[in-house]
């Protein structure tokens, strides 16, 4: 497939580079979500601590990351657990910064989702985090994860609808929960959309008291673009509410 013809392709292509150099994209995004993980979404730290309790205290864990960018969320999981990282994305700028920071128990690749493969029965966990949308058919790639996943694996997702995918009823309705369903994994979610609509409040606020440092740098576009992104905050949370919902995803073979 011809990667300028996937989701975004280009945009994180420039996306990545602009993260590696902005100091002012780095502090807004320390200042926004607790740690700089380069994030174009809403991975704040509190989020990608849920994911530890879910990795095993054991020697020879193995996490895979789904759309992993430039690996800062998957180096932070290593510091705390010790676990071997891997990780994918399509932007091939995000995999060469990732391969440059983390050099050892890691494993980087350019991939797109529903086309790279890795072994059946290998992973202890797999992470993605507003990643599964990219895929063609979400069954179909549940299905390949279900494979990757250890007997004893888990799934952990951070999954928004309203923007790339519509808005349904609940958690047990979304094309995520019935990709889920259609390869028989069980699951549990959690509804963080309240959590959601403050950090993206939080988001626009940061960005503002940063704007000059983006306009110093000349990278301003990229404080247009978080304006873009939060604008859906300026109104009440019942509005957002109707629009938009997030959930955290845990699943299992």
């Amino acid at each position: 497939m011809e990667k300028d013809k996937l989701l975004f392709y280009n945009e994180y292509e420039q996306f990545y580079e602009m993260a590696e150099k902005s100091i002012a994209f780095q502090k807004f995004c320390f200042d926004s979500f607790g740690q700089d993980f380069s994030q174009d979404g809403f991975s704040d730290i509190e989020q990608i601590d849920m994911i530890l309790p879910y990795i095993p205290a054991k020697e020879d864990v193995h996490i895979l990351d789904v759309g992993c960018g430039n690996g800062k969320m998957l180096g932070y999981l290593q510091k705390k657990t010790g676990a071997f990282i891997h990780g994918f994305d399509y932007s091939q700028k995000a995999i060469t910064n990732a391969r440059t920071q983390f050099t050892q128990k890691a494993e980087f690749n350019v991939g797109i989702i529903g086309e790279i493969e890795y072994p059946d029965n290998f992973f202890d966990m797999v992470v993605s985090m507003d990643t599964m949308y990219f895929s063609k058919d979400m069954s179909a790639f549940a299905g390949q994860i279900k494979r990757w996943l250890k007997p004893d694996g888990v799934l952990f997702v951070g999954y928004q609808e309203g923007e790339l995918v519509p808005r349904t009823i609940d958690e047990n309705t979304t094309q995520l929960a019935k990709a889920l369903k259609n390869n028989g994994m069980s699951f549990e979610a959690k509804n963080i959309t309240k959590q959601t609509y403050d950090l993206l409040k939080k988001k626009r606020e940061t960005a503002i008291i940063h704007k000059a440092e983006f306009e110093n740098e000349g990278s301003i576009q990229w404080f247009d673009m978080l304006m873009m992104q939060t604008e859906c905050a300026e109104g009440s949370y019942q509005q957002f509410e109707k629009e938009m919902a997030r959930y955290i995803y845990v699943a299992r073979k």
